[in-house]
């Protein structure tokens, strides 16, 4: 498998594909406001709709979302308190110390970002890159030749695989969520829970196969220590510095005391977490659904800070990291208008759930995700637009819905590893350009796609 030139055909590939991504794509920002042109485009041409009608879809799916937004930016930031506790950042650090190769480190920080994706995507992307931060730290001063382009996606593939399969999946969520849409719609008669997607045997055999195959395929991946770039050629010497520990301001008034008080935090903090065990001891795995993970995470990072302006100042800290998503959730909404009010997604949707057979039906799941989710970069956003026609056509084809829940799922995170939105935070923490590492992202898509093709199609339900 190896060659005279630049070593094996795949780490060849991958360093392919890095360059021409790196010469054309443009900033995440920019991305959002050209397809919302394309959309917009789109349901003129293809749909009949006017001009000022397609306007009109757009403003008003920017005002659409504004509760689920919210709940995706307290899921991402709640994940991102937890990840920078100096607890678990020391945790990091021990961590960052074990590859001692190259394709090892990358190895290492793909299964991290996975797992930790899997429990909490929003702690998951944040672990993710700050534990391909401080790889690529300690490599750099152990003298080890790591590709840190290649190693901030590995601490991306979370979002990029395992997230939406997990305990916080939008999709599976939403449909054990009460009084959700595709109730309200008469698509489903019931609540779906937890044990038939998240915990069905079908998820969890497909979560741990897509952990090792990918982690495989970043093994591949990982360039010959001749074409290694460190974290030293993309970040200077003053960002390469030792990571703050826990320091608290000195308490000079009563306020102060009252702000740091591990009492007052604390009571409150362990009142929420127990009030959390109390409903999962009550209903059992099934009482999971966006409120309650929300809840839950909130208050297990107070409990681990305990001060209450310790809290405060992380979580400060967290909604800076994540302004780029605040500002680009609105535009993807409005994008989510037009398609579904020029019926642009039901037409792409029918299109492909037409041509399903209950064999094919995973893989046709899949596809029309990772399609819309190039447009919607939303999992819960855009399926409360395409998940209706996805579940109907389930239900009458005999396709249990949880499996159809799952496929999709694995869809719509699959094309993040082409769609930047929910790398900001990553980018922001490694300090790197979306072009920079969007060449390998696009890398373990396409060699995924033979994967998730058989496994979505053979694994049993």
């Amino acid at each position: 498998m190896s060659t005279r030139n630049g070593g094996t055909v795949v780490q060849r590939f991958g360093r392919g594909l890095a360059a021409t991504v790196e010469r054309w794509m443009p900033s995440p920002f920019l991305f959002a406001i050209l397809l919302s042109y394309i959309v917009f485009v789109a349901g003129v041409l293809l749909q009949g709709e006017g001009p000022v009608a397609m306007v009109g879809h757009w403003y008003d799916g920017f005002w659409a979302l504004l509760t689920f937004g919210m709940q995706m930016v307290l899921i991402l930031v709640t994940g991102y308190v937890i990840a920078y506790h100096p607890r678990v950042q020391s945790l990091i650090g021990r961590l960052a110390g074990i590859p001692n190769s190259g394709a090892g480190a990358v190895v290492l920080v793909g299964v991290v970002a996975m797992v930790a994706s899997w429990i909490q995507w929003g702690m998951g992307l944040i672990v993710g890159a700050v534990v391909a931060r401080e790889v690529g730290r300690q490599a750099y001063r152990r003298d080890i030749s790591v590709h840190y382009p290649l190693l901030c996606i590995a601490g991306y593939m979370g979002l990029g695989l395992t997230w939406h399969w997990g305990l916080a999946g939008s999709a599976p969520l939403l449909i054990n969520t009460p009084n959700n849409v595709f109730i309200e719609q008469g698509v489903l008669d019931s609540l779906v829970p937890i044990s038939q997607t998240v915990f069905s045997g079908y998820s969890l055999t497909l979560t741990v196969l897509a952990i090792v195959y990918a982690s495989l395929v970043l093994y591949l991946l990982a360039p010959s220590p001749e074409h290694a770039e460190g974290i030293e050629e993309y970040l200077d010497e003053d960002e390469l510095g030792e990571t703050a520990g826990e320091t608290g301001p000195a308490i000079e008034t009563p306020a102060d005391a009252i702000d740091q008080s591990r009492l007052v935090g604390g009571l409150i903090a362990l009142t929420g977490v127990l009030f959390s065990v109390w409903t999962f001891a009550q209903e059992g795995l099934n009482a999971l659904n966006l409120n309650v993970v929300n809840f839950a995470f909130m208050f297990v990072g107070l409990l681990l800070f305990t001060r209450p302006r310790a809290y405060q100042e992380q979580f400060y800290d967290a909604v800076t990291a994540t302004g780029g998503i605040i500002l680009q959730f609105p535009f993807y909404a409005g994008i989510i208008g037009m398609m579904n009010g020029s019926g642009l997604t039901d037409t792409l949707a029918n299109a492909l759930v037409n041509v399903a057979t209950p064999t094919t039906f995973p893989v046709i799941a899949w596809l029309t995700a990772g399609v819309i989710n190039m447009f919607v970069p939303s999992g819960g956003g855009e399926w409360t637009v395409v998940g209706p026609t996805i579940l109907a056509a389930a239900q009458e084809l005999g396709v249990p819905v949880g499996k159809a829940t799952v496929a999709y799922a694995v869809g719509d995170a699959h094309t993040n590893l082409f769609q930047p939105f929910w790398a900001l935070p990553l980018l922001g923490i490694t300090g790197m350009r979306a072009r920079d590492i969007f060449g390998y992202g696009m890398a373990m898509l396409l060699l995924l796609i033979p994967f998730l093709a058989i496994a979505l199609t053979f694994v049993p339900y």
